[in-house]
């Protein structure tokens, strides 16, 4: 008798900085021809190559909404697509306000991490915004710094919330938790000391792209996930 295999095994996606505006006017085609046409361009990337039993990445930038209200669109958009969707904030989204409101908004199959983990597919995932870094040149210390820190404390909560589930730890930052120096930062110290397998990354676009970090430090792999630079479409993770 011929035994049929219908089980899939789960992939795992990432793609950020969507900038999705459905209820704003901020078209994104005054950043350069790349972006023209962009959010379906996305979609019809996703739809090929993300399946339901899939989970997708989302490390911020999502929407151009200035308001929650503004944001559903977007939200709602995103929900519409294949896989479970994990959300982290970016230095945009400025809609994310409560966590509570945000998640009592969020459409089936997305989630919103902040401070916490997610499981699933038998890894844990966490993240948090970031920060520009000290190496940055328009870091400011008087500004930058009491962010900078207590960035570094939500990724430490969200770590430890990771390390609960015991599995093996994929984390979302918003910003370059390090830049192509390969420098140490507050970032990746607690990473490593958490033992995280792979921390993906977006905010980089057009010529900054050439600051990215892409590759292994102190047992911690580095990626870099902007939309623009995967083409718009979901980078499969090596996991």
């Amino acid at each position: 008798m011929e035994h049929r295999k219908d089980w899939t095994p789960m992939k795992f996606f990432a793609l950020a900085d969507l900038h999705l505006a459905n209820a704003v006017d901020k078209p994104m085609d005054k950043f350069g021809k790349l972006w023209h046409n962009h959010q379906e361009r996305i979609q019809t990337a996703w739809t090929q190559s993300v399946s339901d039993d899939d989970v997708v990445l989302v490390p911020g930038d999502i929407s151009w909404a200035l308001t929650l209200e503004e944001a559903l669109p977007d939200l709602q958009w995103i929900g519409t697509l294949p896989g479970t969707k994990l959300l982290v904030r970016g230095n945009h989204d400025y809609w994310w306000s409560s966590i509570s409101r945000v998640r009592r908004s969020l459409p089936d199959h997305v989630q919103a991490i902040q401070n916490d983990a997610v499981a699933l597919g038998g890894y844990a995932f966490c993240g948090t915004r970031g920060w520009l870094l000290p190496s940055h040149p328009q870091f400011q210390p008087d500004r930058d710094e009491a962010l900078y820190r207590r960035e570094q404390e939500r990724l430490r909560l969200s770590l430890r919330a990771a390390a609960d589930f015991e599995l093996p730890i994929v984390c979302m930052l918003h910003y370059p938790p390090l830049s192509h120096l390969g420098e140490d930062t507050r970032f990746t110290s607690l990473l490593s000391e958490f033992g995280v397998q792979l921390c993906i990354y977006g905010h980089l676009h057009h010529s900054a792209h050439r600051y990215r970090f892409e590759g292994e430090k102190d047992g911690v792999s580095y990626l870099l996930v902007s939309a623009d630079y995967l083409q718009f479409q979901p980078r499969l993770l090596p996991l």
